[in-house]
């Protein structure tokens, strides 16, 4: 069982946030809404994150604290308009885990972890049966994530319908096709054509990281992070020779990159 204090620890977040909201509160605190604190839950996620990906644990600490603040402030908001509480939060989060865990609490028998993942989608599927809701599995993936994450879990979800390629070769073939298409569309100098086009292909990208079983979304923050890493080295290589980035020709700011490049330990990009 968990140490006390973690239930402890818990009870006075919630109690201290109902103080916040209190009459004798914090005016900003109890200013806020749903709506309002929308931002927040985007920014806190974001922030455990980078967190994580920096391998900082007391910083994952405190960016998970501001998270589970935005959990209980919005349950705390939800109790005051009378439509539940930070004890059905968790209570339906239990319920959920034990409900798509047989194989643990139940008496169900998987091979691997690719079972349990289509144990799973099976049990979420008649979850949202039961509902009512809609058999569609495109309606399960939230409008509201990242662009490239939202993407791959459609292609994901299509795949359920049967629209998917067998194998890689066939998403890399329709990778060269819209790529042939953006190249025409860029050279036509139609920029809506080259707008949807470039879709496309960010689309098909999607749909090859998920053949290749890679988060892209994930892929595309890490190629982000060698370029900053990469553009500093340079930029900080120029100054020691007393120049600005600017200042150096074309063949030097490739020369110098090629050498930050051969600097990162993460590999090519």
């Amino acid at each position: 069982m968990p140490d006390r204090s973690v239930a402890d620890s818990f009870l006075r977040l919630v109690d201290l946030m109902a103080r916040l909201r209190g009459p004798d509160g914090c005016p900003w605190d109890r200013e806020q809404t749903p709506e309002s604190l929308r931002p927040y839950v985007i920014e806190e996620a974001y922030e455990v994150l980078e967190a994580i990906e920096r391998g900082d644990p007391d910083a994952l600490r405190d960016e998970l604290g501001d998270l589970l603040l935005q959990v209980v402030f919005q349950a705390e908001l939800a109790s005051e308009a009378g439509r539940f509480t930070i004890a059905d939060v968790a209570s339906a989060v239990i319920e959920k885990l034990v409900r798509r865990h047989p194989h643990v609490f139940g008496e169900v028998e998987v091979r691997d972890a690719d079972e349990v993942m289509r144990n799973w989608r099976r049990i979420k599927a008649e979850e949202r049966h039961a509902r009512g809701g809609e058999h569609d599995p495109l309606a399960s993936v939230p409008a509201a994530l990242p662009a490239l994450a939202r993407a791959q879990q459609l292609g994901d979800k299509a795949r359920q319908l049967g629209f998917d390629w067998p194998d890689m070769a066939g998403v890399l073939t329709k990778l060269r096709e819209e790529q042939a298409e953006l190249e025409a569309a860029v050279a036509s100098g139609d920029r809506a054509a080259a707008t949807h086009e470039l879709g496309d292909v960010l689309l098909t990208l999607t749909s090859l990281a998920r053949h290749l079983d890679v988060p892209a979304e994930m892929a595309l923050r890490d190629a982000a992070n060698r370029f900053v890493t990469r553009a500093r080295r340079v930029e900080a290589a120029a100054r020691a020779r007393g120049a600005a980035l600017t200042d150096l020709g074309p063949d030097e700011r490739d020369r110098l990159w090629a050498l930050a490049k051969h600097e990162d330990d993460a590999g090519p990009v």
